[in-house]
């Protein structure tokens, strides 16, 4: 194949193009898609989100017969698209701490620029700890149930610094959502923010107060939240800050204190999201539990799901998605946290991990989700800091002894949605005839197209893009991603 100038994109805007769904004239089908850009990351190559048209075949080229078609139709549209982003932890906040200057400037550029970075849109941060922490920590004292002694000062050492600068760079929008980990010990009936454990009937209302000082006090700080997610993986007993919630217990939970509590605090706009967990039966009986109940139903505005049902080697269950999608059209799905596991500092190139993103986004999206979170966007040499050694990868690490920042080809797969499919985008129709690659579409609010294509093979693929009668065939390198503009 043809030689490519491999420009890196962070230096790049996007082009500028239309996305007309009107019909092409007879004179003019089977032509080459006008002003179509194509964007590549590839392994075994330099190509990292680089402009690379010349994977896009000659117009003599265009007669040979392509592997797989996919087909867009921007005129049967589906689910809004909310934004793209990554946890903003106290261990990302700890890690970017020790950055120079220079080194944060660049590390913020390349989150939260859509011009010079990857553009993300959306963040979820924690309510007090949780194991991305160094520490256990809460936001009153022991045993102060009526939350006289609340304060947030902890996160104004490095959190709330860090959250600032993204939005900041973002230009002054970031959509943020909080998670608690665990109430307070003495709200619990093992007494440990640690281990599972279940909230007390007899703190339900103290809790519920505590989200809703917690947002009052992170919006006094200049710090809009959109949204909070009711507890963080509420089926999982962990060795660091969990709560366990049965599905009618934490129905009951927003039914009967969160949800009034928030309308009562002048902060019922508020985004609530159920379930929080992994994909699945479970994900489906939540959101049948809370979605049929005019009550509950009223609170919630959608429901997110992890990713970790593939822990110990199942496959991702995207149907549970789609089913619930299917089930409840005008509620919200987001994908609200999911990292490679099991940290290795050998593997922070393994272009698997950066695989296993762009598989789970396509299908993700292409089930109904309108929003996806990443987990830690920044961890240190080690996968940290956690203070159970629970060590993860994140698409950006930094090694604290040299100051270098070490970007993966995670980073590049999830730009490649997040810089050019941008908030309020529409999915499209976006059929491909062959598995052997994997596509998703949305069009923009400014009217341009960001189809992405995956190829997991150990081939180059040949395919062939159809829209409005036109076409043009590109070639996809072994294991890379394409995002094509046009």
């Amino acid at each position: 194949m043809k030689s490519i100038n491999r420009i890196l994109l962070l230096v790049l805007p996007i082009l500028q193009s239309g996305c007309s769904t009107s019909k092409v004239d007879e004179g003019t089908k089977d032509s080459v898609i006008n002003k179509i850009e194509v964007y590549t990351t590839a392994e075994n190559s330099d190509l990292r989100l680089s402009s690379s048209n010349n994977f896009i075949l000659t117009l003599s080229e265009q007669q040979l017969n392509p592997e797989v078609f996919i087909t867009v139709d921007a005129e049967k549209k589906f689910q809004t698209f909310l934004g793209i982003g990554g946890a903003i932890t106290d261990a990302s906040a700890e890690v970017f701490a020790t950055l120079s200057p220079i080194k944060q400037q660049e590390f913020l550029t390349a989150y939260y620029d859509k011009n010079k970075g990857i553009g993300y849109s959306l963040a979820r941060t924690n309510i007090h700890s949780c194991d991305f922490s160094s520490e256990s920590y809460t936001y009153i004292q022991e045993g102060d149930k009526e939350l006289k002694t609340f304060n947030i000062d902890h996160d104004k050492k490095y959190r709330i610094p860090l959250i600032k600068k993204a939005i900041e760079t973002t230009g002054g929008k970031l959509t943020l959502y909080v998670s608690p980990w665990s109430p307070p010990a003495f709200m619990k009936n093992n007494k440990d923010i640690l281990h599972g454990g279940v909230l007390l009937p007899e703190f339900a209302q103290s809790w519920a107060n505590y989200y809703s000082k917690f947002i009052k006090a992170y919006e006094k700080e200049g710090i809009p939240v959109w949204g909070l997610t009711i507890q963080n993986e509420p089926m999982a007993s962990q060795s660091w800050e969990s709560c366990i919630y049965t599905p009618e217990a934490e129905r009951d939970f927003l039914k009967n204190f969160l949800g009034p509590t928030l309308e009562k605090e002048g902060l019922g706009s508020r985004n609530i999201i159920i379930w929080d967990h992994n994909r699945g039966d479970m994900l489906e009986k939540r959101a049948h539990l809370f979605f049929s109940d005019p009550e509950v139903s009223k609170y919630a505005w959608g429901i997110g799901f992890h990713w970790y049902e593939t822990w110990n080697g199942g496959p991702p269950q995207f149907e549970s998605v789609a089913n619930v999608h299917k089930a409840f059209p005008n509620k919200n799905l987001l994908f609200t946290e999911g990292c490679n596991e099991r940290f290795n500092a050998e593997k922070l190139q393994f272009w698997g991990h950066a695989e296993r993103y762009g598989i789970n986004m396509m299908n993700d999206f292409n089930n109904g989700t309108t929003g996806w979170t990443d987990w830690n966007i920044l961890l240190d040499q080690n996968g940290g800091p956690n203070h159970v050694g629970n060590f993860c990868f994140a698409p950006i690490h930094a090694n604290t002894n040299s100051g270098e920042i070490i970007y993966t080809p995670m980073y590049y797969y999830i730009g490649h949605f997040s810089k050019f499919i941008r908030p309020e985008a529409k999915r499209i129709s976006n059929v491909v005839s062959n598995k052997i690659v994997t596509s998703t579409s949305f069009c923009n609010s400014d009217g341009k197209i960001a189809t992405v294509v995956m190829n997991q093979s150990d081939k180059e693929v040949a395919y062939s893009i159809l829209f409005n009668s036109q076409k043009t065939i590109i070639t996809i390198p072994a294991h890379a991603i394409q995002t094509l503009i046009f």
